[in-house]
């Protein structure tokens, strides 16, 4: 991707540096039995439900100081420029429809965050909080792309900051609300498809973004989209409870198949059409 001398935005907090020292974190949300790893790769959800502090209540009390090094400061810089490549498209893109973007916030964490969501730690993933309109992510998971999952490149990373921006599209545009509000309504397989449906969704937002930075600022070189289309691939639910358990539950599913986040990514940045975004009424995901 081409990113250096560019412009970066300033919609980000750099939490990094410091380090809570507190109890462990519950992570819950109703996907069972399937282990912490699983749910750190499981990246890009909503993670309203899933992030709670411990049955006790407290925070951490204690800090500790760590160092950042030039290459991750250098990819701090890289995660800046591909934010503001998505404030230019999605401010157009808002534009164009008489609507107004509110640009989010982009949190740098190392180890453990506080959100409004509740308390997380890094090897929860890159999530967003649709309650203070926020992105965070410990630049680490960079490793876990390509060391872990197979995903080398910078574009696998983009890929993963647009995919989170675009569950921020979905909350401004209250798609999000109607998907948790049916949680309890109906029984978990069905709202797990929901799920499934909203995450395929902002794949499909990170494709159409994909499409329009280019476009604007002739952002992609050779491989770029193969780069995002191996990190679709490599966090597919049925590429990991396959590697995790060695078995597939379709109805525990809750970010689509490898094939499904590919295609549906593949879409939007061919298309860059919003209007054929919508997950929801697709017949066959």
């Amino acid at each position: 991707m081409r990113w250096q001398g560019r412009r970066q935005s300033t919609n980000v907090e750099d939490r990094r540096g410091s380090r809570g020292a507190g109890k462990r974190v519950a992570i819950g949300g109703g996907l069972g039995t399937v282990i912490l790893l699983v749910i750190a790769l499981l990246f890009g959800g909503d993670f309203t439900d899933l992030l709670q502090v411990d049955a006790g209540g407290s925070m951490p009390t204690s800090q500790t100081t760590t160092s950042t090094s030039p290459e991750e400061d250098q990819l701090a810089e890289f995660v800046k420029v591909v934010l503001a490549d998505t404030e230019d498209v999605w401010n157009k893109l808002f534009q164009q429809q008489g609507q107004h973007y509110q640009e989010p916030v982009l949190v740098l964490f190392t180890g453990q965050v506080q959100s409004a969501c509740g308390f997380a730690q890094a090897a929860t993933g890159p999530f967003y909080c649709p309650a203070d309109n926020k992105v965070y992510i410990d630049l680490s998971f960079q490793q876990t792309l390509s060391q872990r999952l197979g995903a080398h490149g910078d574009f696998a990373m983009a890929y993963v900051i647009a995919h989170e921006v675009g569950h921020h599209i979905q909350n401004l545009l209250g798609i999000s609300r109607q998907v948790q509000s049916q949680r309890g309504r109906i029984s978990q397989a069905e709202y797990n498809r929901l799920s499934v449906k909203l995450e395929l969704q902002a794949d499909f937002l990170a494709g159409v973004w994909a499409h329009h930075a280019d476009r604007m600022f002739d952002i992609l070189e050779q491989g770029d989209i193969e780069e995002a289309l191996r990190a679709a691939n490599a966090i597919g639910d049925d590429r990991l409870q396959k590697q995790s358990q060695g078995y597939v539950v379709p109805d525990a599913f809750t970010h689509g198949t490898s094939e499904q986040r590919m295609r549906w990514f593949r879409r939007g940045y061919e298309t860059g059409d919003l209007s054929q975004g919508d997950t929801f009424e697709a017949e066959v995901l």
